[in-house]
């Protein structure tokens, strides 16, 4: 081996060394390119390098990168497949060596960048980048016109080469095409959830409840500190998501605490982080929620279940936004935005000392009631409406109403849990009605107490008997239109029987007429 060879070999191994660590490193395709072509100019005699990449979309070939093109130049590199000498290279998949660009009609010279008198001295070399068995693209270089000159050094070189290009162009595009899925998954999550916790969807036609909407609407998208107020059951947590979802943050994160779920040392830690070894137990650091929350929304619900010593470092964060974690002197910064809940008295545990009078101050900026379910009687049908879809869909059944003796104990029922207890009250029903209609035996025994049953037994056998008669005369009238005569055939019975039942039970027929 000669030593003008040898020196030859090193230089090529070394410029692919140096181009191998430039593409592997990078996640940008035209920055890792850029610099490859400019490893492969600076070690090997060669200029003008350019790489081209098939473009998905429209199936033409466009410059990805070229040393000294201009954007414009660039934009004129656009190449069908079989078009030239470098559509050519891509549509057979194998290199092509041009001697003397000035003698080769093929060479197109799109870009303009090639003069006559560069022409007469120039040869030019392109081959396939290829991927499995399909060309991606292609890689071409320019090099010193010399006659008899043999090429297949270089062309061995560039293919070795154009392996390592299509393995990076592959990986690149694979990540990007990830980044876009999760991407557009993460876009339509947020829509998702943006509809699902819209104020239009909470539902109600109750006046009480629209001015808590209209309250909710106007402080959502600003800063303020909300104090959500109400019974267990109504709607906290789904009022504090919509203000989430409806506000400027709707992007960030939404982070949950119950406050009464954990006892106080567990929930210092929860809300505030520790440090390592700042507790038995604590072997790493661990952020808290207002960390995780950053310029998110921090919804805390049973805020009045919280203890004196956790009242007084959520006092400092809340009025100054500032915090430290167990075990730490480092005072952090966070810009969070606060919804607390409870369905406790505030103002009494303030009189009595068991909630600090200034926290309940540095709280209660944009207090918003929510009604009890008693105090809204008129969406008490359409919540069960929607909860029995709800539940149709979940367990793929088919019960398409409510009948009217159940509407009834619905509509009598006090509802202590509110809207939590009808829920679960819809699903129970559901669960275990095999027809198509929610009859008043399939609620629970609670709903048929002595507040809804006329001060009768609930666990009373003529009781028990007396609302299926009932509920099965008046089914029976609406699906026959109040003709008493129908009804008794529909049910095997005689008129007189029929008519005795109706009276007793006090149902007027003339009620469920077409038209009445």
């Amino acid at each position: 081996m000669t030593e003008n060879k040898q020196e030859k070999e090193i230089t090529t191994l070394t410029c692919l060394y140096e181009i191998t660590k430039v593409l592997a490193l990078s996640i940008d395709l035209n920055d890792c390119l850029k610099k490859a072509m400019a490893v492969l100019t600076g070690y090997m005699n060669f200029k003008n390098g350019t790489v081209t990449i098939v473009n998905p979309l429209n199936g033409q070939l466009e410059i990805e990168v070229a040393q000294g093109l201009t954007a414009e130049a660039r934009k004129r590199g656009v190449y069908k497949i079989g078009e030239g000498i470098t559509g050519r290279v891509v549509a057979t998949g194998e290199p092509i060596i041009v001697p003397q660009i000035s003698e080769e009609p093929l060479f197109l010279n799109r870009t303009r960048t090639r003069g006559t008198q560069n022409q007469e001295h120039a040869s030019f070399l392109c081959v396939p980048i290829k991927h499995g068995s399909s060309v991606i693209g292609s890689l071409s270089v320019d090099c010193l016109y010399k006659k008899g000159i043999d090429f297949d050094d270089d062309i061995r070189f560039l293919t070795v080469l154009s392996g390592l290009i299509a393995q990076t162009v592959t990986r690149i595009q694979a990540v990007s095409k990830e980044k876009e899925q999760l991407l557009s998954e993460n876009i339509k999550l947020k829509q998702e959830l943006s509809g699902k916790y819209g104020l239009e969807t909470i539902i109600t036609r109750s006046s009480r409840m629209q001015e808590m909407l209209e309250m909710t609407n106007r402080v959502a998208d600003s800063n303020a500190t909300v104090l959500l107020r109400g019974e267990s059951g109504t709607g906290k947590t789904l009022v504090a998501k919509a203000i989430h979802y409806n506000s400027k943050r709707l992007n960030k994160p939404f982070i949950s605490v119950n406050c009464s779920a954990l006892p106080e040392t567990l929930l210092e830690s929860e809300l505030f982080g520790h440090e390592r070894g700042a507790f038995t137990g604590a072997t790493a650091v661990k952020k808290g929620r207002f960390e995780v929350a950053e310029e998110g929304t921090l919804f805390l619900d049973e805020i009045g279940e919280l203890s004196h010593a956790v009242q007084v470092k959520l006092l400092n964060i809340v009025q100054d936004r500032e915090f430290q974690r167990l075990g730490s002197t480092k005072v952090r910064k966070c810009n969070v935005r606060l919804v607390a809940a409870t369905n406790k008295d505030l103002e009494k545990a303030v009189s009595d000392g068991s909630f600090r009078e200034d926290l309940y101050y540095r709280l209660n900026v944009f207090p918003i009631y929510l009604p009890s379910l008693r105090d809204r009687r008129t969406d008490v049908l359409l919540l069960a409406e929607y909860f029995l879809q709800k539940y149709n869909k979940e367990n793929n059944k088919k019960v398409s109403r409510i009948s009217t003796s159940a509407i009834d104990l619905l509509i009598q029922y006090h509802w202590p849990g509110n809207v939590r207890e009808l829920q679960n009250c819809m699903e129970r029903a559901l669960l275990i009605c095999d027809g198509d209609t929610i009859k008043s035996y399939h609620l629970p025994p609670t709903l048929q107490s002595s507040e809804t049953v006329s001060g009768k037994n609930p666990l009373s056998f003529t009781v028990a008997v007396e609302n299926f008669e009932r509920e099965l005369i008046i089914d029976a009238l609406k699906q026959f239109a109040g003709n008493q005569t129908k009804v008794a055939e529909y049910l095997d019975t005689s008129l007189r029987i029929i008519n005795y039942k109706i009276h007793n039970y006090g149902i007027k027929p003339k009620k469920f007429k077409r038209g009445q």
